[in-house]
């Protein structure tokens, strides 16, 4: 195989690494932040208890979490078939990220709040702050590094869920090193493959890791 063969298969690879992932994860948070804020808010003792609809949710967000994304993979192929058009391929995939992922990203949003100091709210509370108030201006500022923190974690737990859809036929860097290097016995392409995707991780932590250092005052 050729440098420019070999650049050529790194480079896709990687793309329809970040094809899977970044979607998933921008769309996984459109569900999973309200449903973690709900979940939270609704909780007993807290801003807005409810706890018929907090124990539903919780039953709900935990029983999608306990399976395991290859099997969820394989359950959802007809609906996926039905929302993406194919219950193949890269692009279809995106849909069981999505689903596997969300549930997470409401249990991480939920730790994240539930850091935040109830004095604060409670001050809040006093001062006449509606709930939308107490939400989007005290609760989600002071969860933001921690929150952000969260992010880094889902992104690079999605990044790894991408390299186990090459059951269904999807690309990416962990397809290459599946299909292209330990099926085929070319364990260079395997190792290379590996090692970007490691790399990829890594990017992504350290980056996370800077923006919530960056806008955690209560390290300063």
């Amino acid at each position: 195989m050729s440098q420019a063969q070999w650049t050529d298969l790194l480079l896709g690879g990687l793309w329809d690494t970040l094809y899977m992932t970044i979607p998933s994860t921008i769309l996984a948070y459109l569900i999973g932040m309200p449903l973690g804020i709900l979940f939270v808010i609704t909780g007993r003792d807290h801003i807005l208890p409810r706890p018929r609809l907090n124990s539903a949710l919780g039953v709900v967000i935990n029983f999608l979490r306990s399976i395991p994304f290859i099997i969820l993979l394989a359950m959802l192929i007809p609906i996926t078939r039905l929302v993406m058009g194919s219950g193949i391929g890269t692009r279809s995939l995106i849909f069981p990220l999505v689903i596997s992922a969300f549930p997470y990203v409401a249990r991480m949003v939920e730790g994240s709040l539930n850091e935040v100091d109830r004095g604060v709210i409670e001050a809040a509370q006093s001062m006449g702050s509606t709930t939308a108030q107490i939400i989007f201006k005290v609760m989600i500022p002071e969860a933001m590094p921690s929150l952000l923190n969260g992010a880094a974690i889902v992104t690079v737990t999605i990044l790894g869920y991408t390299a186990m859809a090459s059951a269904a036929g999807g690309g990416g860097l962990g397809a290459i090193a599946i299909t292209k290097g330990l099926n085929l016995r070319r364990m260079d392409i395997m190792y290379a493959a590996s090692i970007a995707l490691v790399a990829l991780v890594q990017l992504i932590t350290i980056t996370g890791n800077r923006y919530t250092r960056s806008i955690d005052h209560r390290k300063r």
